[in-house]
């Protein structure tokens, strides 16, 4: 733990942020926003919230601003810049939060196989442009032995030293607190990490009663990791600004609160779940029921609400799976995805139709196409009448270093909105 300082000079950067994100956080409109996050994951709000999420641009926005020379301190700058800046930006519906969130240093490695990845580059230290990951197992039957039990556990140690060391610097500012985003489970995901996606199928085809025990074991491994979850007391309220995963927030007021966890230990089902299987767009409906739902819909039981799906189309795997989990709240629904299926199966429901547009618009062209923008979102308001919608931009690398654009971009969707949304 030798690394987490902050040096005299990085704290006065990181209190002056900190400054900057409490200001942002008391402006009257983003207490607005909050309010009408809570009545959209209540199913009571009137219009879409709208997310344009920077990560994975982020190269574009954070390296001339960051000032912090210390490592530790650096990955304190960005979080905080990433608390604001969308606000600052590019004025979409992402809340900045009065105090600073962290989380405990948890880890789960399935089967105990570390990935071995190996990252593209563009040659100017951006490693997001690709991956590659190298495959454990081959064959399943003769590589069997090697998943060994997954593991998992907590450095509870790291988690209180960064805390103080965070607190000591800007805590007199913003609160520290520590917080649990929404637990996490994307079991496909991790086995194409260990075992490639041409090796996953061909397991399904020529082992399918070893394949199902292996996502039986899945199933039950995640359950251990959440059970020590609870007997340490690591399951915290999701009730405010904590991250629910596909760029969306877990206001509300139906889960139980930290008033509650005060008075009792909580366990998975007072909190919200994120789970997606993008790896299984390549098998029919009838194998993903087969073969895999049975895995996440144990581990989906364990929530007490959920959010599900990233880049795959739902649509498919809809009646057979996807619609029998009962405590689903959010569904996504990807540019490959059925916009008129889903708005015809979510028409008056309590499941909030999570729109991801396609990143193209926004992330190919230099300048963008206005009219196709609004074409675009205006046929994803009319598939989504009558329910509870959200949009999320997400999946777009560049910007072409034009934040004007970005704004402009989000702008575009909220004009739509307001002309064309009939909720």
């Amino acid at each position: 733990m030798d690394g987490i300082v902050i040096s005299v000079k990085d704290r006065e950067v990181l209190r002056e942020l900190a400054r900057k994100q409490l200001a942002y956080a008391n402006r009257e409109e983003n207490r607005r926003k909050i309010d009408q996050w809570f009545l959209h994951n209540a199913c009571q709000g009137e219009k879409p919230m709208i997310h344009l999420e920077m990560g994975t641009f982020a190269s574009e926005i954070l390296p001339q601003r960051m000032r912090c020379e210390g490592t530790f301190a650096r990955s304190v700058e960005e979080k905080l810049y990433a608390n604001f800046l969308n606000q600052e930006l590019f004025e979409d519906d992402r809340v900045t939060p009065d105090y600073y969130p962290m989380g405990y240093d948890t880890h789960f490695t399935l089967f105990d196989i570390v990935p071995d990845v190996t990252h593209a580059s563009d040659g100017g230290g951006n490693e997001s442009l690709g991956h590659r990951f190298a495959s454990v197992i081959e064959d399943l039957e003769e590589d069997y032995p090697k998943l060994k039990a997954s593991s998992f556990g907590v450095d509870i140690a790291s988690t209180l030293q960064k805390k103080e060391t965070v607190e000591e610097a800007i805590g007199d500012i913003l609160p520290v607190r520590l917080q649990m985003d929404c637990l996490y489970s994307v079991p496909t995901q991790m086995l194409v990490h260990i075992m490639s996606m041409e090796n996953m199928m061909f397991a399904m085809y020529d082992y399918p009663d070893l394949f199902l025990t292996m996502m039986e074991r899945i199933a039950q491994d995640t359950i251990a990791y959440y059970r020590m979850l609870e007997e340490k007391r690591l399951i915290l309220p999701t009730v405010y600004g904590e991250n629910v995963g596909q760029g969306t927030w877990a206001f509300n007021r139906e889960l139980p609160g930290w008033e509650e966890w005060e008075k009792r230990p909580f366990t998975t089902k007072d909190v919200w779940g994120f789970m997606d299987s993008q790896e299984t767009v390549g098998i029919s409906p009838e194998m993903y029921e087969e073969f895999i739902f049975p895995c996440y819909q144990k581990i989906a039981e364990q929530y007490g609400l959920l959010s599900y799906g990233c880049c795959e189309p739902v649509d498919p795997i809809w009646d057979r799976c996807i619609s029998k989990l009962p405590n689903l709240r959010k569904v996504s629904v990807s540019p490959w995805c059925n916009e008129e299926f889903m708005g015809e199966r979510l028409y008056g429901s309590r499941v909030i139709y999570h729109r991801k547009p396609s990143p193209n618009f926004l992330g190919v062209d230099k300048v963008l196409d206005e009219e196709a923008v609004r074409l675009h979102i205006r046929k994803s308001l009319m598939a989504a009448r009558g329910c509870k919608m959200e949009i999320t931009q997400r999946d777009v690398y560049t910007i072409h270093h034009d934040i004007k654009k970005a704004k402009r971009y989000v702008a575009l969707i909220r004009e739509e909105i307001e002309n064309h949304w009939k909720g």
